[in-house]
């Protein structure tokens, strides 16, 4: 069937993007609680949407060889 990898990808990057959203968010507050962290609290949200990003891509590249 072709569709069931096609299936596996879009899930892939619906968890990848309600992940990165929610790191997102998480940051803003974080940043709106103690505006001196900001750069800390950035540092660390860019660190984890990478990882978030490089597990969506790595299930992508899974999905669509199957």
């Amino acid at each position: 069937m072709v569709g069931i990898p096609a299936i596996g990808a879009a899930l892939a990057v619906i968890g990848a993007s309600y992940g990165i959203g929610k790191i997102g968010s998480s940051a803003m507050d974080a940043i709106a609680r103690q505006p001196e962290a900001a750069k800390n609290v950035q540092t660390a949200m860019i660190i984890a949407a990478a990882l978030v990003e490089g597990v969506a891509l790595f299930g992508v590249v899974v999905a669509l060889l199957q």
